[in-house]
């Protein structure tokens, strides 16, 4: 066992886990952050994304001890259910989720791409989503749900 520090959404955190555990193991099980789920665990689905250093990764894959001195991002800390954040908000009001489960990598790779675009084409969208694994029917509310918050963002900044 090892001790790390993470800074995960803005707070520092320290746990004690072996070096090459996957960080989503740590998130889930050490951090009780339920937003990246287990998918596959081979980085092929995306349902465990999370942000860190402005990057999309998959945290499956991902041991804990190659983020210790970054800054990691999960679906928590882009809002709460109390206070969604816009991103989510908008995939709520477009009723942007079939299942759900895939969630999680469409709105951390959607931020990924807002961060760096602010106003993306729909086919600059489907790039960035192009990734997840996704099987329900919700794609067009997903991209309906990204231009909104796009075009929310840029009304506020």
């Amino acid at each position: 066992m090892a001790r790390f520090s993470l800074t995960v959404n803005g707070r520092t955190r320290v746990v004690d886990v072996e070096p090459d555990t996957p960080l989503l193991y740590v998130l889930r099980n050490e951090l009780d952050l339920k937003g990246p789920r287990f998918g596959c665990g081979l980085a092929q689905c995306g349902a465990c994304s999370v942000i860190v250093e402005g990057r999309a990764i998959r945290s499956c894959i991902t041991p804990v001890n190659a983020v210790e001195n970054g800054s990691v991002t999960t679906l928590e800390g882009l809002g709460s259910v109390a206070k969604p954040g816009t991103l989510q908000a908008a995939f709520i009001e477009e009723q942007a989720a079939q299942c759900g489960f895939c969630m999680n990598g469409m709105i951390m790779n959607a931020q990924v791409l807002l961060d760096s675009n602010p106003d993306p084409s729909d086919d600059e969208i489907k790039q960035a989503l192009d990734p997840i694994l996704c099987r329900c029917g919700s794609h067009l509310r997903v991209i309906r749900a990204i231009k909104r918050a796009a075009a929310a963002n840029r009304a506020t900044a």
